[in-house]
């Protein structure tokens, strides 16, 4: 089975608190790009999960959330694991605030539980997706919706469609575990108004989104390509220039095609992992079933 698993943007991100297992409570807006990862999973007689990829970046043993996905899956479901075999062809930009991993992982969760005769529902499946990471539950659903606790609270929103989102990840990454440090050991944290950008999701309200969207990160995650980005973004027409996650890449979300298309151009030429991508209404594409 191949599905394509896309990408994120974090329309808002911000952080609660820290709960009584040590875990962050979230509070975030996420929306699913068509920047993706194709994901091929296939049952084996081998008894061991084998990853495969064309990145040599990518870990292909324990380490990796696909294997760690696959790992889950079967604990959860008692399945019996035969062997699986799983190909990741990348494709998103790795430690960038993307949820690349989170992606695969949710990809490789998608395909086992058909591959296995649909044993999970959406929620169950969700729930086995939280405990790898946070992202995961949102990678599995994706479109337009909100995130809480540990990622596994969504709620769906009304679609964000018909806009261009250009991402610019700078040549550096960020660690998530010590991005969430940051936050800690911070003296003084500015939250943003969660309340009004909830309303501007829910109603449809573009400009007031806009407006209102934020990333607590930013505030503790030193980029600094982040204003230059920005300022290209700007100078092109966006309507938001925002960076994703825990960094370090910076989005700007277009309204007009031609615009976007010009300010990828522009970047392109500054920046070696530039996108242009358009906003979608799932994480999860099946290719073949």
């Amino acid at each position: 089975m191949k599905v394509k698993a896309a990408a994120k943007i974090n329309l808002m991100l911000d952080v609660l608190g820290t709960l009584s297992d040590g875990y962050h409570s979230l509070f975030m807006l996420m929306q699913s790009v068509s920047c993706y990862d194709t994901v091929s999973v296939e049952r084996t007689d081998s008894g061991t999960i084998e990853i495969l990829t064309d990145d040599p970046r990518v870990p292909t043993d324990k380490k990796n959330i696909a294997y760690q996905a696959a790992t889950a899956f079967f604990a959860g479901t008692g399945c019996e694991n035969t062997g699986v075999s799983v190909q990741i062809e990348k494709v998103i930009p790795m430690a960038a605030g993307l949820a690349g991993g989170s992606a695969d992982a949710a990809g490789v969760l998608f395909c086992l539980n058909r591959l296995f005769g649909m044993p999970l529902s959406e929620i169950q499946l969700a729930k086995i997706g939280e405990k790898v990471g946070a992202d995961v539950p949102f990678a599995l659903t994706g479109g337009t919706a909100l995130c809480m606790d540990k990622g596994g609270v969504i709620a769906p929103l009304q679609p964000l469609t018909g806009k261009y989102v250009v991402l610019c990840k700078p040549d550096m990454d960020v660690s998530t575990i010590g991005a969430y440090q940051k936050i800690d050991e911070a003296e003084r944290i500015r939250h943003m108004d969660k309340n009004a950008m909830l309303n501007a999701a829910h109603n449809g309200d573009y400009r007031l989104l806009c407006e209102k969207a934020g990333n607590v990160f930013e505030q503790v995650i030193e980029v600094p390509q982040r204003p230059v980005i920005k300022g290209v973004m700007r100078a092109h027409g966006a309507d938001l220039t925002l960076m994703s996650g825990s960094g370090p890449t910076v989005y700007g979300l277009f309204s007009n095609e031609a615009a976007a298309k010009k300010c990828a151009g522009t970047l392109h030429t500054q920046f070696r992992e530039v996108h242009l991508c358009e906003t979608v209404p799932q994480g999860i594409e099946v290719i073949v079933p």
